[in-house]
């Protein structure tokens, strides 16, 4: 509407001509909302809220008289109360634009009073304090005009005799001698790091040449290995067909051995034992005839001295029977004789060996002997004499 006024939310509106006062001013104030405005019987104005900003550059003196330039910051507004509101408009509604220009010289002259009763060493270490001191001594005359500070730095302090750069000379010294054994310290730590890197990347190289070679060896072992796989299956072939060839040798000559064995060797053996058994056999036969023939002679020699005595007896009794026993013993030797001829070249299977030849010796002796005993008793009791036995069968295994 065309009489309808509202203010920005950072300005405060002024209207004046108005009968209805809440404040303790020649003025209402409305913030926030619109008020309706009757023309020509009110006025309305606006005062601007906004935050406001002084740089102050002034010249000032320490308690040590050294003569220091600062540099600082102020930032500022008019009061949300209504009594800053009403101080700032009494004083700036129609300056506005200069408030920056009188709040900075109002800072200034504070800046000035605190520096002043301060030391070169306090300041640089406080610059918070003197801050704090600037808004604190201001405070009653920026309420006075409405104006709340909120907030004051300073940024730059000149020294024009050069006692901040000697004052700071030491320092720089040591931190440039700290700077530089560090840097040393580093450049030492470094040139160690990189001996051991150095190290390291050799004893890298080393293992990877190692390794390189253990490759590179184990490449060519296994190329010549396949390169000798031809060669050396050909070769174990040829050692496995010798090996055959020597195998089947030495089976036909065990082959051999074995009918070696049994068509030469064991008709050799058997027919040399078959020679040494008829030698045996011929050796024992030749013993049997002589025992034989001297045991026919030994009882031939005993028979006739038997007989011979005999003879004498029957002689000198007169006793025909003995001399005709006498007779036939005198003719028993021709008859061992020709026992013993007989068996002379014949055959004989003999049982007994030489026990046997001697009992058939003994036999043909035995029966001759039998008839003289048979002939000695008769003599002797009167009766006729027995008939002996028949000789014993000579066998001819011819």
């Amino acid at each position: 509407m065309l009489f309808w006024h509202v203010p920005a939310p950072n300005e405060a509106m002024l209207i004046s001509g108005s009968k209805r006062q809440t404040q303790d001013t020649q003025f209402r104030i409305v913030t926030g909302h619109g008020s309706f405005v009757v023309p020509v019987k009110q006025k309305a104005r606006m005062l601007s809220l906004a935050l406001r900003e002084a740089e102050i550059t002034e010249d000032c003196v320490t308690q040590q008289g050294i003569r220091l330039n600062v540099r600082a910051v102020a930032v500022f507004k008019v009061g949300d109360d209504a009594v800053s509101i009403a101080n700032a408009a009494r004083r700036f509604l129609s300056e506005q634009d200069q408030m920056e220009e009188l709040a900075g010289r109002i800072f200034a002259g504070h800046l000035r009073s605190i520096i002043g009763g301060l030391t070169v060493e306090q300041i640089i270490r406080e610059r918070n304090r003197v801050s704090q001191e600037v808004i604190a001594g201001s405070h009653g005359e920026m309420e006075k005009l409405g104006i709340v500070v909120d907030a004051l730095q300073i940024q730059e302090i000149d020294d024009a005799t050069g006692y901040i750069n000697n004052l700071a000379a030491p320092h720089a010294a040591a931190v440039a001698s700290q700077a530089r054994i560090a840097q040393a310290r580093a450049d030492q730590e470094a040139a160690e790091r990189e001996q051991q890197a150095a190290a390291l990347k050799a004893e890298y190289e080393r293992d990877t040449a190692i390794k390189r070679a253990g490759f590179l060896a184990e490449t060519e072992q296994y190329n010549a290995r396949a390169a000798q796989a031809g060669p050396l299956a050909q070769a174990t072939a040829s050692q496995e067909v010798i090996e055959e060839q020597t195998a089947l040798a030495e089976r036909q000559a065990g082959l051999a051995a074995q009918r070696l064995e049994a068509e030469v060797r064991r008709p050799a053996d058997a027919e040399a034992y078959r020679q040494r058994t008829l030698a045996e056999a011929a050796r024992d036969r030749a013993k049997f005839q002589a025992d034989g023939n001297a045991y026919t002679e030994r009882t031939l020699a005993q028979a006739q001295a038997d007989a011979n005595t005999a003879r004498a007896a029957s002689l000198r009794d007169g006793n025909q029977e003995l001399i005709a026993a006498n007779r036939i013993v005198e003719n028993l030797p021709a008859l061992a004789d020709a026992a013993a001829r007989g068996m002379k070249g014949a055959n004989l299977t003999v049982l007994n060996g030489t026990n046997g030849v001697n009992e058939m010796a003994a036999g043909v002796v035995g029966q001759g002997l039998a008839i003289l005993h048979s002939l000695q008793r008769s003599a002797s009791a009167g009766k006729p004499a027995v008939d002996a036995k028949p000789a014993p069968r000579i066998t001819d295994s011819s």
